[in-house]
Order: structure tokens, then sequence, then C-alpha cells
């Protein structure tokens, strides 16, 4: 191998066959880094393979499928050797009120979003551990802090992988590995596509979830967010050391999760006599 290869970073990213995955590995690989692309269809990536044969592996990958999760990491060590991000990416949208909401379709969005995720990066830690470095990436959302109206789900599993990824930054630090967790507002990826999920209508929630289903109608090509941009500011990040534990990307993200932010100070303010209130009696 050149010097320049021996240098270059290796990214495992998942849900690489389009949106932030997609954009990830086409700027890892633009930079002269390797890039192990995963999706659940190997058709979907094969450009990516076309374009850049020596630096690219492929390989098929449902993250809810652990023997799918073990054979693709293992694609990864033995093509490149290690890697160095880890990305997890890999999910899909939907849109319902909680009642609208199965079991099975929330289990379903949590199975991706959430167990998939922490079963990818629970695979990957013993090779990161060994090697002491290594940056987990943990794409969630501006959802990931706040929610609204008919995103409940989608946002549930995205809460849920942040909570989980606070702690494991503080486990990881000594061994050298960063978590970042990244928060887009909207950008134009495919999120409302093909995949995207809508649940029944109950009408006693059109004045609530109403807006939310129109939204996601309409937003398609409308987003303000350019995922080329989100994937040269993740990567600088990462190149960076992941100095922040999130990283919020867009205007609309920064503004609905401050407001959020606002709102929680707000509740402790309100309750703080309250909540001191409830200590035992000095004796």
């Amino acid at each position: 191998m050149s010097a320049k290869t021996l240098d270059s970073k290796v990214w495992f990213v998942t849900g690489a066959s389009s949106g932030f995955g997609r954009a990830l590995a086409e700027h890892a690989l633009s930079r002269g880094d390797r890039v192990v692309a995963t999706a659940r269809s190997l058709a979907a990536l094969s450009e990516l393979a076309e374009h850049e044969p020596t630096r690219v592996a492929l390989a098929e990958l449902d993250v809810t499928q652990p023997a799918q999760v073990r054979r693709a990491l293992s694609v990864a060590f033995e093509r490149f050797g290690r890697i160095d991000v880890l990305v997890n990416n890999a999910g899909y949208g939907l849109v319902g009120a909680v009642e609208e909401t199965s079991d099975d379709e929330l289990r379903a969005a949590m199975d991706t979003m959430f167990f998939g995720a922490v079963s990818v990066t629970r695979e990957a830690l013993p090779a990161l551990r060994r090697q002491k470095s290594g940056t987990i990436v943990q794409i969630t959302s501006m959802g990931g802090l706040m929610s609204v109206p008919g995103f409940g789900a989608y946002c549930a599993a995205k809460h849920a992988l942040e909570g989980l990824s606070e702690a494991l930054a503080a486990e990881l630090a000594p061994f050298g590995i960063r978590v970042l967790i990244v928060e887009p507002g909207a950008f134009r990826t495919r999120l409302f596509g093909a995949a995207f999920r809508r649940m029944r209508v109950i009408e006693d929630y059109a004045a609530t979830v109403g807006p939310t289903r129109a939204y996601s109608d309409t937003a398609p090509g409308n987003e303000p967010g350019d995922p080329a941009k989100a994937a040269r500011a993740i990567a600088d990040a990462v190149d960076a050391g992941a100095p922040t534990l999130r990283l919020p990307l867009g205007a609309d993200a920064l503004g609905a999760m401050r407001e959020k932010l606002a709102r929680v100070l707000a509740d402790f303010e309100q309750s703080e006599a309250v909540a001191r209130a409830t200590a035992f009696d000095a004796p």
C-alpha cells in the first residue's frame, strides 16, 4: 500500500444507498479515504464500487439481522484491516399519532434505528478497543432531542439512540474512541421517499397530526439542507476529534432545539420549589 493509503481513514457506513449515508461515502472517497458501504441491496451501491474499486468494499446489511452485521464487519476487517469511522445511518421515516401506530410498526422502527445501530456498534467495539482509536457517528435527528405530533415513533427511536450514546461516549473515552451524535434538520435526503411509512388515519387527530402528514407530503425536494455540505461538516468534526458530543446541522435544527431546551428550562424553573420540597425533613 502507498503511504497515502495507509494514512487514509476507513469508514464503515450503514444505509449508504442514499441520503446522508451516500453523501458521507462519496465525500470520504473524494478525499482519498476508504469506505465499506453497506445497504440492504448491493445493487443500490454498485456505482460507488465502479467509481473507486480499490477503495470501496460493499456489504449487504440489514442492521436488524445479527448474522449480516457480523458478516459486513468482517468484510471491513478482511479488506482494510481496521475501521476508523463507524457511521450508524440506516433508518427510515414514518408518520402517525401514537394511537395510530401499531406495536409492530413501533418495534420495527426501534429495531432499525435503535437496536440495529446498537448491534453494529457493539459488534465493532472489540476491534476499536484493541486499536485504541476510532469515531462512532450516530446519525440521529433534531428529533433526537425533541418531538412533534405524528413523529412520535421516529423520535422515540432517535431519543433512545441519543440516550445510549451519551453513556457510550463516557464508557469509550478511556480507550481513545469518540462518539459524535449528529442531529440534522430537514435535508434533501430520501427520508420521505419510497421507504416512508404512513400509519392508518384516525380523524380525531386531524388537527394535531394533520399538519405533520401534510408536511411529509410536501417536504421532498424542498428541504433547506444540502446533504453534501452535511457530509463535509461531519467529516470535519471527525477530523477535529469530535470536540463536541452533539453536532446539530441546519438552521431549522438549531432553532427548534433551542426552543425545546428553553421549554425544558422553563419547566425546571417553574417546578423548582416543588422538586426541592420532596426531600426528607431534617431531624
